[in-house]
Order: C-alpha cells, then structure tokens, then sequence
C-alpha cells in the first residue's frame, strides 16, 4: 500500500518530478528545431557557390530546396504514429541521428545527385524531430507551464529563417559552403547524447495498426501540393503542368478526407478539427502565417536587388528580427494572463498587417539604424502571433490527441512557411512581369498585398470563446453587468 501511494503521489510531468528539465528539455527541442528550420533557408545565399562547385547552375539548385522541404511535407504526417509506436524519446534521437548524418554526407557531396539524395534524408530526418520534439514538450510540461513550452519551440520557427541567410552567407564567404552543413554536426551528436539523457520515453500502450494507404493518400497530396507552391515562386515546370500538380493534390487530398471517414485510425486525424480552438490556432493562424511569413523572403531581397546593399548588410538587418523574437517570450504570459487568447490573436493578427504594408516606406535613403529598429518591432509582432496561435492549439486537447495533433500541425505550419513564400514569389514575378527587374516600387506593391492577408484570419479568430485556452491563458474574462 506504501509503494501504491508514493507511486501515485509521484508527479506526472517529468518537468515537476525535476525542476532542472524545464529549462533542459525546451533547450534540446529548441536546438533541434533550430537545426530544422535554418536547413530551409541556409543554403539560399550559398547557391551560386554550390553551384560551381558542383559543376550545376543555380536554377537546378532550386531543387536542393524543394527536395528537402517535399520530403519534410510527405513524412512528418506519420511520425507520431512512430512516436506511439516506438517510443518518443528513441525516435526523436533516431531523427536527430538521421539528419546530422545527412547534414555531414551534404557536405561531403561531390555531384548534384549526391547532394540531393542526402538533401532528401535530412528531410526524412527533420520530418521526425519537429512532430515528435512538439510532443516531448506537451507531455513534459503541465498545462499551467504550458506557454514557457510553445515559446521554446516557436522561437527557432521565427528566428531559423532569419538567421539562415546571415549564417549562409557568411559561412559561405569566410569558410566553405560545405560548412553550412557540417555546422549542424557538433549540434545533433549533442542534441542526441541529451535527448537519451533527459527525455522520458513515453508511448501508447496500444497501437493501432499504420495506415499504410492513408499515407500514401496524404503523403502524395502534400508533396504535389508543395511542389505545386514552390514551383509558383521558382519555377521548375511549365505554367500548365503546375495547374496539373496542384489540382492532383486537392483531389488526392479530397479522397483522403472521405477515406479518413471510414477507417478507425487514419494516417492523419481530421476529427481534431472538430476542437475549435485546434482549428483557429492551425487554420486561422496558418492564414496570417502566410501574410507574415512572406516577409523573411522579400526582405533580403528589397535590400539587395533593390537598395543595392551587400549579404552580410542585408543579412545583419534582417538578422535584428530575432532580437524582438526573444524579447517577446517572456512578455506573452503577461499579455494572455491580461488580454486572453482572443484579443492578443487579433490585436497581433491587425498590428501585423500595417507592419507589413509599413515596409513599403523603406527605400534605398532609408538609414539603416531605422531600418533594423522596423525590423526589430516587426519581429515582436511576428512572434506574438506565432507564438500566441501555436499555445492555443494545444491548450486544452485531450492527451491521447497529442501525438496525432502534433503531426497535422506541423504539416500546416510547414504549409504555411510555403504558401507564404509562395505568394510572395509569385505576386513579385507578376508585378516584374517581362522585364524581370526588381525595383524598389515593385517590392513595396508586394509588401501593400501581401499586407492583406493576416486581416483574412481575422474571423476565423471570432470564433473563440471565453473558455477557450482559459487553462493556460490564466485570462478570466469580467462580466458585463
């Protein structure tokens, strides 16, 4: 009877059974998800390097980018299936194995096709770690610690493609770009030696059988619809083919929604849309994710091709982002505990739309000073709604939805990084039109539509209701006499 009490008297949470984890556990998840989110933008400012070293041109190169970032679409819907099914702390380390191995071959590759294949295993890899490291941090931390946790892990997602072209250009320029991939190496075998040390290995007691056709359905959809957006802002395949791609997608993913109806577990859980604040926080936020998210992408290139500034310039200001990124984690809980969930998501959703259409302002006499302190609000603003949308999606979900919640919220997250870029790209190329010259009034047209989609997100967000996300919020909302 003694050891039946004190085993229930044990804490649940690994993080209150030893106060040491609540800083050490982020810390692995966030380096991991770091590590991620830098490999989708890194290797952009060293492409024309790769290029020559691998004897390709800088238009083939484009498909390093749109290997990794298909292969992270089309498996991240099954890693919480292995995450149930194998254990969360073996496969995180297995994933983290697996994209440090891919990140030393990348930089070892001597020919395209070799860089592109060990392209495709990092992304294997980076397709386990950010699901299954989502799901380490949800059942690590009770609800009430619950935002110190989304903060963590929403801090790489905003910070990894800001400091990617930073990092990239200057590896590229004062070492090799080989050491864009080697730099992940020391980083992974340290993440992996942590992630054994310190993770619980918890998984389900039981396992439904994988759905092998769901993924297949899902998994083909996502990858044609990622292939379909990327070729919008790089072209690799002709107009008409695109439309092909994107509208196979849609049907495949169609089939799926109606086969998902019929099966007990399928590949991904459409019934978590039925908890409303995990579709505001995904779909909702998603959309003005991809109003936001457009930035990191046009503004190295207004102040390159169209203010005519250096990489390591353009990369130091937009590299300031970051710094507002971090300044927002601790304000958050004070914001929530004081606004809510609702106001905080419309009010970032409202002041992230002027932001981005405040861009149009800039112009090549603009002082830098002015243009790293823009950057810097920018940067709060970003992260307040990331983070803010990310929280709320996992407030108040059942625990046995957590694996599954994990898995189809990083599809849609990386969904929205593309879509983002996307639009951008494809606005950018219809603005420029024939002549494809870049100036600086065709960037500010950009920036003033892209401007308008965080405001689409705006009813979606109407939806919430006082209860919602309340556990972790702390917010109790006064009522009117």
């Amino acid at each position: 009877m003694m050891e039946l009490a004190g085993a229930l008297e044990q804490p649940q949470f690994a993080t209150e059974r030893d106060p040491r984890l609540r800083l050490i556990i982020p810390i692995i998840v966030a380096i991991a998800f770091l590590m991620e989110q830098l490999d989708s933008t890194i290797i952009t400012t060293a492409i024309p390097a790769i290029a020559h070293s691998l004897d390709t041109t800088p238009v083939r190169l484009n498909l390093a980018i749109t290997t990794y970032i298909l292969t992270l679409a089309v498996f991240i819907p099954v890693s919480g299936w292995f995450a149930d099914r194998f254990g969360a702390r073996r496969v995180f380390a297995l994933a983290l194995f697996t994209f440090t191995l891919g990140s030393a071959l990348c930089g070892m590759a001597d020919s395209f096709g070799m860089l592109l294949a060990m392209r495709a295993l990092q992304g294997l890899g980076g397709a386990m770690m950010t699901p299954v490291g989502r799901l380490i941090l949800l059942r690590s931390f009770p609800r009430s610690g619950l935002i110190t946790a989304m903060t963590y892990m929403t801090l790489p997602a905003i910070m990894g493609p800001v400091i990617g072209p930073l990092l990239g250009g200057l590896l590229t320029t004062y070492a090799s770009w080989r050491w864009i991939f080697y730099v992940n190496v020391p980083f992974g075998c340290l993440g992996i030696l942590a992630a054994l040390r310190f993770v619980d290995d918890f998984h389900e007691e039981a396992v439904q059988r994988f759905d092998f056709a769901g993924f297949l359905m899902v998994g083909c959809g996502v990858a044609l619809l990622q292939f379909g957006l990327e070729n919008i802002g790089r072209p690799i395949i002709p107009v008409s083919a695109t439309v092909l791609v994107l509208a196979a997608s849609v049907l495949l993913l169609l089939a799926f929604g109606r086969y998902a109806r019929r099966v007990v577990a399928p590949a991904v859980d459409l019934t978590l849309f039925r908890f409303r604040y995990f579709w505001v926080g995904t779909l909702a936020g998603g959309l003005c994710r991809v109003g936001l998210n457009g930035v990191p992408f046009l503004m190295p290139l207004m102040l390159q091709v169209g203010f005519g500034m250096s990489p390591v310039t353009s990369g130091s200001l937009t590299f300031v982002g970051s710094f507002g990124a971090l300044l927002m984690r601790p304000l958050l809980s004070p914001l929530l505990r004081r606004f809510g969930f609702s106001v905080v998501l419309i009010g970032s959703a409202v002041v992230g739309s002027a932001t981005v259409a405040g861009f149009a302002l800039m112009n090549a006499d603009t002082p830098h000073w002015m243009i790293g302190v823009y950057v810097f609000l920018f940067g709060i603003v970003r992260s307040a709604q990331f983070m803010t949308s990310n929280t709320l999606s996992y407030a108040d979900l059942p625990a046995d939805k957590l694996s599954r919640a994990t898995s189809l919220g990083g599809v849609l997250q990386q969904l929205s990084v593309s879509l983002g870029v996307s639009i951008a790209a494809m606005l950018l190329g219809l603005i420029a039109g024939e002549t494809h010259v870049l100036t600086p009034e065709r960037f500010h047209r950009v920036f003033l539509l892209t401007a308008t989609i965080p405001l689409l997100s705006i009813p979606g967000f109407l939806y919430l209701r006082a209860e919602d996300g309340v556990q972790v919020s702390g917010h109790v909302r006064r009522s009117r006499k």
